[in-house]
């Protein structure tokens, strides 16, 4: 992490919601929960409402040219904004991100970024969203849990939040774990077995543990795990089956007859 003049910063996320209440949720327990009470990162929740101007702490008005629903009013969430983050171009202002369907996705690459960026501000909207020149004006950038809607941003929040934090060091207690996981070299995750060896299901079906996990062969059981992320990414996920096999090394044989490694030069378009 970067560091000030008072020692280290910590990751801090700074979250505007209406239900300021739904946060730590999750993250307040387990290896997470840990973390954020030994300071390795940090969590500040602000209301919105806090930043309404009338009696009412109206945070929402009807949209211009009709159509159902309320958005959220600019106003109200740019006070929030540069209270929260501070303004446009401040140092030390960090990421500002919308969770909204129709930003970028998020992927473990955009996961890292985050994780090397000490302090990030998440808007969480809801009702119909947010007013578009809130967005310009602060330069927020959107990300998307995926191709489906939420109620709220809180739970993609909620959800980036945790990937992150999982990066952080000193919250993961086996730093090879991460190194292991879905999408780090590219592929879905090789399947996992644990105890007992054979285990008799449900229908009476006896179920093993493939042979290769129990040989104590460790250059096997990684030539095993490669194969079996390859074959699963390859049946499930076309995309990035293309993408990893754009990029993976080429074997061919010398005439000395050494394997050497060349990497694949991209498919002409």
């Amino acid at each position: 992490m970067n560091h000030g003049a008072d020692g280290p910063l910590v990751w801090t996320a700074k979250v505007l919601t209406l239900f300021p209440e739904m946060f730590p949720g999750p993250l307040g327990h387990s290896l997470a929960g840990k973390a954020l009470e030994n300071g390795v990162w940090a969590l500040e929740s602000v209301d919105i409402r806090s930043f309404a101007r009338d009696k009412h702490r109206s945070v929402d008005e009807t949209p211009f040219g009709g159509g159902a629903g309320m958005v959220m009013r600019p106003d109200v969430l740019d006070a929030a904004l540069t209270a929260t983050a501070g303004p446009v171009g401040a140092p030390g202002r960090g990421r500002a991100i919308y969770l909204s369907p129709r930003g970028r996705v998020l992927n473990q690459e955009l996961v890292k970024e985050l994780a090397a960026t000490p302090v990030v501000t998440l808007l969480c909207g809801r009702y119909e969203g947010v007013d578009q020149r809130v967005l310009d004006a602060h330069g927020l950038e959107e990300v998307s849990l995926g191709d489906f809607v939420l109620s709220g941003g809180e739970l993609a929040a909620l959800s980036l939040m945790d990937a992150v934090v999982r990066l952080l060091p000193g919250v993961m207690g086996n730093v090879e774990t991460a190194g292991e996981e879905s999408f780090e070299r590219g592929l879905l995750e090789y399947p996992h077995y644990t105890r007992p060896a054979v285990w008799t299901d449900g229908q009476g079906v006896e179920r093993a543990v493939p042979e290769v996990l129990l040989s104590g062969h460790h250059g096997k059981v990684k030539a095993w795990r490669l194969a079996e992320a390859e074959k699963i990414t390859e049946a499930r996920r076309p995309d990035l089956w293309s993408l990893y096999q754009a990029g993976r090394p080429a074997v061919t044989v010398t005439n000395k007859g050494r394997r050497q490694a060349r990497r694949r030069d991209p498919k002409p378009e």
